[in-house]
């Protein structure tokens, strides 16, 4: 590992190649390689020296002027998805400038390169389909996965985004489609972690698809065939896995994205103790979930192991959010899991889980299977266990309904209320709704960004509990310090490290996640509190350990400023 002053110039340890440390081509092919070019903001040396002249305009522009006239032209489009489409163009022809345009303008153009727009975009990923970014392996590559790898250019990769497309935020099966979510994962790597764009990789493990309507679609870009299921499907992904550890070493962190619960519980389980894994819908969205925990407790009184949590939705997000916080109460409370568990309930499709439902239950929901009578509905299940805090992670849309969010506020001042499912047509309610309905009391965050509210002359500004404030600086957390697994406890560590970047002034207005105005700097704080923690875990290969972890962190961040080349 580098020391602590070892920092290149553009972000990132000088262990890891930089495009500046390599020959810069010239002429024609500069102007068409997304990594170096600078479009009109090639300097007359510049030009001399790299056969440039007669293939530009004479004009020179600064990298300012040109993300002015980008957001000119962007902010023309009034169709999301068009937004969508012009900025993927944009990283493909000049990827500086494109983040550039991202880390200045994150609140406006990140609803567009992730959710919700995302979402869309993934589902005609097929018509929009125009150049591959990142690797398709599917099951006609069994055997051959090690080599597909090799074909990528980079070598130097620290990050890998994997899915298999089987449930794309809340829409379901979009097979090798579901391509467009690993590559807006690692644009936010990058853009809000400063992790390097060329040690991000983004890839779709291509089994098939169950969605018989991409299956008859003649411009689907996935294999036409149902999904591999069983050990077909487990061979791939173990030569997948290997192969990854042998070609980028121990260190590499590979991030699990929208993963059937059937595999990405098992698939978590499996590797967590070989491989550096992450599960961003079970590990990331507990993270930044109890991050906004840790905020409201200030606002709502009391510790953590005062309040009393039902979950609607008990899949990976909703189970892997109760076992965070579950894990936060035992470890303040100095008491068994099993204890702190008692403090949470979940609601599935068939009503309030409980002990006496245990024999039917997936694996994954028995530890929530209390001791109580059989509820059906919502509804009942808030009036009889009397909850302070209501999150929603079901994926089904406007399960919160007026009844639902008024027996909350009958039951508390200040209800905290979560509608966690994306995209923002699958909320289980909206912010207007939620403070209407509760006269202005609730404390409200969602999954996908809502507007401010005004009710009764006031302006109320929902939260978003957006993974984003999570995994890029979670991620950057485990790279600058060379872990090689992750501990539960560098997930407490981040979502202590959001919750810090809350400000006083924020939760005198309800607000319980910081503005991501600031996003660079949160993830800088949330990296330096994962590298903390790993440090005195004795977790981190990398020695000696930084004076000024956060400080570091800044440093080891990519700047997409353009360069001067020679």
């Amino acid at each position: 590992m580098a020391s602590e002053g070892d920092v290149d110039d553009n972000g990132g340890v000088d262990q890891l190649v930089t495009p500046w440390n390599m020959s810069i081509s010239s002429g024609y092919i500069l102007l068409r390689d997304p990594h170096q070019n600078k479009g009109l903001a090639f300097t007359e040396r510049e030009r001399d020296a790299h056969y440039l002249h007669g293939l530009l305009p004479p004009t020179i522009s600064t990298q300012e002027q040109q993300v002015k006239k980008i957001l000119h032209n962007l902010r023309q489009y009034q169709i999301p998805l068009q937004r969508y489409i012009a900025m993927i163009d944009l990283q493909e022809r000049n990827e500086m400038l494109f983040y550039k345009l991202l880390i200045d303008h994150v609140e406006e153009f990140l609803p567009v390169v992730y959710t919700p727009t995302v979402g869309e975009a993934c589902q005609k990923f097929g018509s929009i389909f125009r150049r591959p970014q990142g690797l398709y392996i599917s099951l006609k590559d069994k055997g051959h996965v090690r080599e597909l790898l090799n074909n990528w250019p980079e070598r130097n990769i620290q990050v890998i985004v994997v899915t298999d497309g089987e449930r794309i935020l809340g829409l379901g099966d979009l097979g090798c489609q579901g391509m467009g979510i690993p590559v807006g994962k690692l644009s936010l790597y990058t853009a809000l972690g400063g992790v390097r764009p060329s040690a991000c990789l983004p890839i779709t493990i291509d089994v098939g698809t169950n969605n018989q309507k991409l299956l008859d679609d003649e411009f689907y870009i996935g294999l036409k065939q149902n999904r591999a299921r069983g050990e077909e499907y487990t061979e791939l992904l173990e030569e997948f896995m290997c192969a990854v550890k042998r070609n980028y070493g121990e260190k590499i962190l590979v991030q699990f994205e929208d993963f059937a619960n059937h595999n990405a519980f098992d698939l978590l389980k499996k590797y967590r103790t070989t491989h550096l894994v992450f599960n961003d819908d079970i590990q990331g969205t507990a993270s930044v979930v109890l991050g906004g925990l840790l905020s409201a407790i200030k606002v709502l009184g009391g510790t953590l192991s005062d309040h009393t949590f039902l979950f609607l939705g008990a899949g990976e997000a909703g189970t892997g959010i109760a076992e965070l916080i579950a894990l936060e109460i035992s470890k303040k409370t100095d008491s068994s899991i099993e204890d702190a568990r008692q403090k949470i309930w979940l609601v599935d499709s068939k009503g309030l889980v409980v002990s006496s439902r245990k024999e039917s239950l997936q694996h994954f929901k028995l530890p929530w299977a209390h001791e109580h009578e059989p509820v059906t509905t919502l509804l009942d299940a808030v009036k009889d266990i009397k909850p302070t805090v209501l999150i929603g992670t079901s994926g089904v849309g406007r399960q919160f309904t007026q009844e639902v969010v008024e027996a909350m506020s009958s039951n508390n001042e200040k209800p905290l209320i979560m509608a966690l499912s994306n995209p923002t047509s699958q909320s289980e309610c909206t912010a207007e709704e939620a403070y209407t309905w509760s006269q202005g009391r609730a404390i409200f965050a969602s999954g996908s960004p809502f507007d401010p509210v005004t009710y009764e002359d006031k302006i109320f500004v929902p939260g978003q509990a957006n993974n984003a404030y999570i995994f890029p600086g979670f991620g950057l957390g485990l790279i600058m310090c060379g872990v090689v697994s992750v501990h539960d406890d560098l997930l407490l560590a981040a979502s202590q490290g959001l919750a810090s970047q809350v400000t006083d002034e924020d939760l005198a207005k309800g607000i319980i996640y910081p503005s991501f105005s600031c996003i660079r700097k949160i993830s800088a704080n949330i990296a330096a509190y994962v590298a903390a923690k790993a440090y005195d875990l004795g977790l981190a290969s990398y020695n000696p350990r930084p004076e000024d972890l956060v400080k570091f962190a800044e440093r080891c961040m990519y700047s997409p400023t353009y360069p001067n080349y020679r």
